[in-house]
């Protein structure tokens, strides 16, 4: 009662109240309760914690209060970030929480210093909430419903009555909208907002992540019905607005497991000596009409979210796998990038405009790799010659600075329930390469079209600015730990790039310096200011090749459409920056999601293998721990300093190592270690290891 009390008084400042009010508020009616409310009265008014003028009580302002954002860790203890930077993070105990949520903005007052650095305060009121909606699970105890959250922010269960459960049921996945008690604001209810599925189930942990992430899920009915009302014939009057390439060796080249084909290639040997090189995408825009459901869809998703065995496509599937798809010896219309080269790889000559094609044969990256290797099989001369000359374009690209990154990847072979029973190595192989290529020749020669024909035409580009410098120095400091040499106040560090990745060629330690290269590096995104793209040395770039999965390609198709028949854009440039800023934000959501889908499938199939053995790299280094990636199979763990028991292992982060106080032993990143399986943290998502004697 006491706690309630205080909260009423929190809740309720600058208001006198006589005890009689109070207990009316608080629906105190027993005889023994309101004599333990008097005493509690009387209690709060010797701390200091009411004033008491007459028979009336007030709250007593709290002198030593700060205001600041709340966060926390499964509810069981917190840190306030003061607004006012007046004093670092405040300490809250669980106690002290007071009904306040991760991300809530929130008073707290200030008590002493907590066992360790940070001050320690408690919750005295919160003044706003960070969000309504939040994702649990239904659980019953008699014939109480509530709803255990499952996010980082969750204090408690919240009650939520069974008229507002939505035919939920015990165990079923939920979106809930959690409110405050009109009562008490430090007291939540909740409603039951939309049923996601049963707890547990793999299309139900996938809604659930993209709630989490704010992103959509299912398609709205306006949406789906707008969609399905598209015929998939072609008007003849289209066609012969169109080039016509349906005679042509049309074809398409992606991953065996993918379901909309957005791009095609075609090539030909020109009397001349050159090239004319087709690079033929799906016309997406020619279906999806600017403000109609779909558009208003698709920008509000952003990007297709390619989680493991599923996508979660930025279109219905009627588009997206159907009418837009470049499936084999169907009639489909493209926006294509025609383009004369020589063969040493200079643009002399190019033609964008629309266009119609029938793709003769749907190629997988693995039957095209075995077509360049051994020089057989249907359409060889085309993809031999797609591939020399793809050769001749990258070696021009390197030549001018662009950087070649590289990431692994790994394919989960998942069985009819969705398990992951192996996980393999994805090979970037002379196929991934060939298609990379002509796609990054299209977006380049569509950007440097618009800005060499017309300065000031608004439009959308894939931008990607130089490192910061401070990022930059840090990153030659790490190199040169391992024994190379990089230069960060080289005038052209991409140049410096391309000979450090030379150097860790087939090196153990090259993808740790890889991974922390990307990290020193800013993030691309969409902007309508054209700053070139410094990873690929490219002064003029944008997205112009995957419109059924990435919205702003969608909208250059719009904007190059409207300058090649002389109109004026769709969209003013305010518009197109809210979409830039927009998209490159969704875009990183759907990556975030896409890694908790394969650190989903990792755990899963980590499951059974506690207590086994592997060969590992260390892939990072903080103060409380090592993290590791295994080989092969690139799942990636944490060794907990707490785990590491033969010596007491210290960070010694300007050498980029953890060394053991007594025995001075060393660990350092980038060095093999073999390992074994602890535990499995579901909670965290995350695996632990220890280090095999």
């Amino acid at each position: 009662m006491k706690k309630e009390v205080k909260a009423f008084f929190k809740n309720n400042p600058n208001i006198s109240f006589r005890i009689n009010e109070i207990a009316d508020a608080l629906e105190i009616q027993e005889y023994f309760a309101y004599s333990e409310l008097k005493e509690i009265i009387d209690t709060l008014s010797k701390e200091g914690y009411i004033d008491r003028k007459g028979k009336k009580f007030t709250y007593k302002p709290r002198l030593n209060t700060v205001v600041g954002v709340f966060e926390t860790s499964r509810g069981m203890f917190g840190f306030v970030t003061p607004k006012d930077k007046t004093s670092g993070d405040i300490y809250i105990h669980s106690k002290n929480i007071n009904g306040a949520m991760n991300g809530d903005t929130v008073e707290v007052e200030i008590g002493v210093k907590s066992k360790g650095k940070s001050l320690e305060g408690e919750i005295v009121r919160i003044i706003s909430r960070a969000k309504q909606e939040y994702t649990g699970v239904i659980n019953k105890t008699r014939e109480q419903y509530f709803v255990e959250l499952e996010e980082q922010n969750a204090t408690r269960p919240i009650h939520v009555k069974k008229s507002s459960l939505k035919g939920g049921k015990k165990g079923d996945k939920v979106i809930v909208e959690v409110f405050d008690d009109p009562k008490d604001k430090n007291i939540q209810h909740a409603r039951v907002v939309e049923v996601l599925g049963k707890n547990g189930e793999y299309d139900t942990e996938l809604a659930s992540i993209t709630h989490e992430l704010g992103l959509p899920y299912r398609f709205p009915n306006a949406v789906l019905e707008e969609a399905e009302s598209i015929s998939d014939s072609i008007p003849a009057d289209e066609i012969k607005s169109r080039l016509d390439y349906r005679q042509k060796n049309v074809f398409t080249i992606d991953p065996d497991d993918a379901k909309d084909f957005d791009d095609a290639l075609s090539i030909e040997k020109m009397e001349n000596g050159n090239y004319s090189v087709g690079i033929h995408i799906a016309d997406v825009s020619h279906y999806v009409k600017t403000n109609g459901a779909l558009f208003n869809e698709a920008l509000n998703r952003g990007t297709s979210i390619y989680f493991v065995g599923k996508v979660v496509p930025m279109l219905p599937e009627h588009l997206s796998n159907k009418i837009c798809s470049l499936v084999p010896y169907e009639d489909r219309l493209t926006f294509s990038c025609v383009v004369e080269i020589t063969p040493r790889g200079k643009v002399v000559d190019y033609v964008i405009g629309k266009s119609i094609i029938k793709s003769k044969r749907r190629f997988t990256y693995e039957e095209v790799q075995q077509i360049l290797d051994t020089g057989k099989g249907d359409f060889a001369e085309d993809l031999l010659l797609l591939n020399k000359l793809a050769l001749v374009l990258r070696k021009n690209r390197y030549k001018k600075g662009s950087i070649n990154f590289f990431s692994s990847e790994v394919k989960f072979v998942l069985d009819e329930n969705n398990k992951p029973i192996e996980i393999k190595l994805k090979k970037i192989q002379a196929s991934n390469e060939l298609v990379e290529d002509y796609m990054l020749l299209a977006n380049q020669i569509v950007a440097k079209h618009v800005n060499k024909t017309r300065e000031k035409y608004n439009f959308v580009y894939r931008v990607h600015d130089k490192p910061d410098e401070e990022k930059i120095k840090e990153f030659a400091r790490f190199v040169k730990t391992f024994g190379y040499t990089f230069d960060p106040t080289s005038a052209d560090t991409s140049k410096q790039f391309q000979i450090l990745f030379e150097q860790i060629a087939d090196k153990d330690d090259a993808p740790v310096i890889n991974d922390m290269a990307i990290r020193s590096m800013a993030k691309a995104v969409y902007s309508t200011v054209n700053i070139g793209h410094y990873g690929l040395a490219f002064p003029y770039y944008a997205h112009f090749t995957s419109p059924i999965r990435r919205f702003p390609d969608l909208i250059v198709h719009k904007l190059i459409f409207n300058y090649l028949k002389g109109v004026q854009p769709e969209f003013t440039l305010s518009q197109l920056e809210q979409m830039s800023e927009f998209s490159s934000e969704r875009e990183r959501s759907a990556q975030n999601a896409e890694r908790i889908s394969v650190k989903m499938k990792q755990i899963e199939f980590m499951s059974s293998k506690i207590g086994d053995e592997f060969e590992a790299v260390i892939s990072g280094l903080t103060n409380f721990g090592m993290f590791i990636e295994l080989k092969d199979i690139l799942v990636d763990g944490l060794i907990h300093l707490k785990d590491m028991d033969d010596d007491y292992y210290m960070y010694d982060e300007s050498k980029f190592m953890m060394v053991g106080k007594s025995k001075k032993k060393k660990y350092k990143l980038g060095d093999k270690v073999t390992v074994q399986l602890l535990r499995i943290n579901d909670e965290r998502k995350e695996l632990n290891f220890i280090l095999s004697n």
